[in-house]
């Protein structure tokens, strides 16, 4: 029996010759159907959870550390891509969600609690030690301003206990894009986006937002640029500034800043109350790639390009603003090209006339002396410095408005929670804050990283990339791998630079699957992603660091995807359980991502290598004499299917083949040790 509680386990054959095996307790499992006397041997697949890496982090200058001061280098995944739209009503995209929005529920995101098990189980046999769980600001409070949903904050308890039981550390992320489902993202409630006066039904016909599923084909790719249209940079602008930059826009007695920050800091903090006698709750993001909306935008009759995507019609801010007032605009049209965006022309937006605000309501900046309409029944700039600079000095969004942000954020959750970890990010690409004495602590560095030219393509080439800082080509494999690894070293050293010395950890990096022909969804092969996450995870050994790939998507489909945004970038797939045997049962690419690393280590890294293709693992680090317990090495079955040969520098260990865990235990005689692990053959295992 596969626990100690099971007095007999259950086979239903299926009639495709396959079979599901479980015993209530133990998640039911498909796998190709064995000889009979093979049976006892499937459940030493399945070791009982436990809870042996389960111990408090800490950070300790640029690492993170155990209770035992052992340095962890930690292996997580995003869960889930699918948190980002509400498990009821069941739709994937807000295509009918005007009149509707507050009535929703995300209980079930990212799956059913009576399917805990078998998700976890999976994701902890895959090496993975850390969850970053996607917790939307609507998901909390979705009915209004103040009104939690109690449902939901039981049902994330609960998740989060039973993560914990398969020894899943787990920090909370605020998870937003282009801040709303209702603007074409994800994240905060459709009553924020009506306080501010929008009217939700006209966001997508006055260009105020690209709503998804409207059409097909391209639109899909285009959600990014919600982030400088009106009702996406109109909310983060207010969100970050609006103190500064819409003194005249407030929201009863409260100034739209106020509000807007004062209600997700108390959502958050209501979170963070419910979590925070969890063992397991490490600490909370800060919040998703935040966006500075229009706050730095020097030119706000240009589109700049400085932000994020141009594809396809492109308004400039002052442009946006007309339309959101019903004034058609004539804008330019961008396409993606191999190299990066290139400008087709211009088209008109908005012949409809249509308004992005309530009747009665008008534009915020309208109403802030940004603009007006001139005699020409045209935009008029009155302030075109009014994003730029606020009193005479030049605005720098990280420093002016992030950081205090973050510390607000900080302190409220700090207080109810203490001793947790806050994990500050950015927008990619964009400076983080200086940090100081005075600023919240423990944080870690927590920015994304994505090789852009394959994520906005669906296309990798091992030996030809275009670095996106500069636009230009790079030819050869290992100039296209010496690029991923300088990109995520300049990350470390934003860490040590104005964040102060803190740990890096990669909050998001991935692949999509859903490459050109979409063939390899059927066919079940995924060559060109296994190279990719090879090389990104290359590059991360590399640089010594944590990370977190992107993501895990429970319900993933062939058809659907992620369930958001036509996004698929899911390490598993609910389509894909009959197409491997368990434990990799679902999974996609798994002999890049599910890979050999130290977990533990009694002292500090110095290199850490895996070549896939041989299975060779090597490792070393200088030991701290201050830590006794032993490094641990996680050694996944899936390399080493007949076991493997270790050799240490001195020293010994010993290799628990059910939990993939090696454990050394260095000499203290020597300042450095190397552990070199390689595949063992059939005739070995014999």
């Amino acid at each position: 029996p596969p626990s100690s509680s099971a007095t007999s386990i259950h086979i239903r054959v299926m009639g495709d010759g396959w079979w599901v095996v479980g015993d209530g307790w133990w998640p039911e499992r498909y796998a190709p159907l064995p000889a009979v006397a093979s049976l006892v041997s499937v459940a030493d697949q399945y070791p009982t959870p436990n809870t042996h890496h389960l111990t408090p982090m800490h950070t300790d200058g640029p690492w993170f550390k155990d209770a035992a001061g052992r340095t962890l280098l930690l292996r997580g995944i995003n869960l889930a891509g699918s948190s980002k739209v509400p498990a009821h009503p069941r739709t994937s995209t807000p295509r009918q969600f005007a009149h509707g929005h507050r009535a929703v529920s995300f209980v079930g995101r990212p799956f059913p609690l009576e399917q805990a098990s078998e998700h976890f189980d999976r994701i902890s046999s895959w090496g993975f030690n850390l969850l970053r769980l996607l917790v939307p600001w609507e998901a909390v409070e979705h009915a209004g301003p103040g009104q939690y949903d109690d449902d939901y904050l039981a049902y994330l308890e609960q998740l989060v206990g039973r993560a914990g039981d398969y020894g899943l550390q787990v920090f909370i992320d605020p998870h937003q894009d282009t801040w709303s489902r209702l603007c074409g993202g994800s994240g905060a409630p459709g009553w924020t986006l009506e306080a501010l006066g929008f009217a939700i039904e006209q966001l997508p016909p006055s260009g105020a937002a690209l709503v998804h599923p409207i059409g097909e084909g391209p639109a899909f790719k285009r959600w990014p640029t919600n982030y400088t249209r009106l009702a996406s940079a109109t909310m983060f602008s207010l969100f970050f500034g609006g103190d500064d930059f819409a003194p005249n826009t407030r929201i009863g007695d409260q100034s739209a800043q106020q509000f807007l920050q004062g209600h997700f800091v108390a959502a958050y903090t209501e979170v963070a109350r419910c979590l925070r006698g969890r063992p397991n709750l490490v600490g909370f993001d800060t919040l998703n790639e935040p966006s500075p909306g229009y706050i730095g935008w020097a030119d706000l009759t240009a589109t700049d390009g400085r932000y994020y995507l141009r594809d396809g019609p492109a308004p400039a801010p002052l442009q946006g603003m007309a339309l959101g007032e019903g004034i058609p605009q004539q804008v330019e049209l961008w396409t993606m090209g191999l190299f990066g965006p290139k400008q087709q022309g211009k088209v008109w937006v908005n012949r409809g006339q249509a308004r992005a605000w309530q009747a009665h309501r008008g534009c915020v900046w309208r109403a802030n002396g940004v603009w007006d309409v001139g005699p020409d029944g045209q935009p008029q700039l009155l302030r075109p410095w009014h994003f730029s600079q606020v009193s005479g000095r030049a605005v720098n969004f990280g420093q002016d408005y992030l950081r205090p942000f973050i510390n607000r954020y900080a302190a409220s959750l700090g207080a109810v929670a203490p001793q947790k970890i806050f994990f500050v990010e950015t927008m990619p690409g964009f400076e983080p804050p200086r940090w100081g004495p005075g600023d919240a602590q423990p944080i870690a560095n927590a920015q994304h990283w994505y090789d852009m030219f394959t994520l906005m393509s669906r296309v990798y080439l091992p030996f030809f990339n275009v670095n996106i800082a500069t636009g230009k080509p790079v030819f050869g494999a290992a100039n296209v791998q010496r690029m991923f690894e300088q990109q995520q070293a300049a990350l470390l050293a934003a860490s040590a630079g104005p964040l102060g010395g803190v740990p890096t950890i990669l909050g998001e990096f991935g692949t999509p699957f859903n490459m050109p022909l979409r063939l390899n969804l059927r066919l079940g092969w995924f060559g060109l992603q296994e190279f990719a996450l090879d090389a990104y995870y290359r590059a991360i050994e590399a640089n010594l660091l944590s990370a977190v790939l992107w993501n895990y998507t429970p319900n993933n489909s062939f058809c659907f995807g992620d369930r958001w945004n036509g996004e698929d970038l899911s390490l598993y797939s609910a389509d894909r359980p009959a197409l491997s045997a368990a434990p990799a049962a679902g999974g996609r690419a798994l002999s890049a991502a599910v890979r050999p690393y130290a977990r533990a280590l009694a002292g500090t890294p110095t290199m850490m290598q895996f070549d896939r293709h041989t299975g060779r693992f090597t490792l070393s680090f200088c030991h701290d004499p201050a830590v006794s317990e032993p490094s641990e090495i996680f050694v996944p079955r899936l390399h080493y299917p007949h076991g493997c040969t270790v050799t240490v520098s001195d020293g010994s260990y010993e290799l628990d083949i059910k939990l993939q865990l090696l454990a050394y235990r260095h000499s203290p005689e020597r300042a450095s040790h190397t552990i070199t692990i390689a595949r063992g053959s059939e005739m070995d295992s014999d």
